[in-house]
């Protein structure tokens, strides 16, 4: 009898071919987790700011471009940072916002952050409800290749008097994320809409920032656990700091510009031991994205 033709022999062998085959993928999984890949960050698209809510013509303009461009560069994923629209619940601008934002390609993921504009200077537990209902949950994480990727809602903590529960719901989750995760990422990058600090982590409270004691708290944490970054919204306008080994990164606006600089948004590359952005106005947005020899604001290494 052929010793192949045993039946343990027979046994030995799938059971090496599926040993090897494994061994395949997984090799072949972790060449795709060292490929780099880019997403873009979007931020204040803010249906009915420029008319004070009478109406939203130029934001329509301006996120359906936002969007027609996003479809062309062909990003890993697209996340928009806040102030989806200026008037909390207003369901002509969700809607409007959300008749565009359907336009984008099928299978790029499109992630929501919520601003003050969303759930109101002041959130409350029926504001967040709302909110939930139409965009999902306001913090949550995602994984990119081999980056891990955490969505928080920083209204409730620029502001919780009304929703100290949720800030310390939040809080704990945060923590279980950043520490219970058993696997090995690359980098962690957080998305929030306000920024946690402008230029200098111990700068005085203002409307733009985290207040000092939060900041002190969640800038801790991020140490701790090795942030790489953090993107906000809010400023209207492109903004860039650092704390230590973690970077701020403020996004100019989809929609209306506060600043010097135009409506647009941020392109970030993303590679096995760092990142690098550039923010661009529609007028001077990339048709293609190369990962070599391209104009560079910021790299966080």
């Amino acid at each position: 009898m052929n010793p192949f033709e045993k039946p343990h022999a027979k046994r030995c062998i799938v059971i090496l071919l599926l040993a090897l085959l494994s061994g395949c993928i997984a090799i072949q999984q972790g060449l795709k987790d060292r490929e780099p890949f880019f997403f873009i960050q979007m931020s204040d698209p803010q249906f009915g700011m420029f008319a004070s809510d009478s109406s939203f013509q130029e934001e329509t303009r301006l996120f359906q471009e936002a969007i027609a461009h996003a479809n062309c560069l062909d990003p890993a994923f697209v996340v928009i940072t806040g102030d989806l629209v200026n008037k909390p619940g207003d369901p002509a601008q969700i809607a409007e916002l959300r008749r565009i934002a359907s336009q984008i390609h099928s299978h790029i993921p499109l992630h929501w952050v919520p601003g003050n504009h969303d759930i109101g200077n002041v959130p409350s537990p029926v504001s967040l409800v709302a909110y939930r209902e139409i965009f999902g949950p306001d913090w949550y994480s995602f994984a990119c290749g081999n980056w891990r990727f955490i969505v928080l809602n920083s209204t409730i903590v620029h502001r919780p008097d009304k929703v100290e529960a949720e800030l310390a719901r939040q809080w704990t989750w945060l923590e279980e994320t950043l520490t219970r995760d058993t696997r090995t990422y690359s980098g962690t990058i957080i998305f929030q809409h306000h920024l946690l600090f402008m230029t200098d982590p111990d700068e005085e409270d203002r409307y733009e920032n985290i207040p000092q004691l939060q900041r002190t708290r969640y800038l801790n944490l991020f140490k701790r656990n090795g942030v790489s970054a953090v993107f906000a919204g809010h400023y209207h306008g492109n903004g860039y700091g650092r704390n230590g080994d973690l970077e701020m990164v403020i996004t100019g606006p989809v929609g209306k510009t506060l600043r010097q600089d135009p409506s647009g948004f941020r392109i970030v590359k993303v590679y096995p031991d760092h990142i690098e952005h550039a923010y661009y106005g529609f007028a001077d947005m990339l048709k293609t994205i190369a990962f070599d020899n391209w104009p560079l604001l910021q790299t966080v290494p």
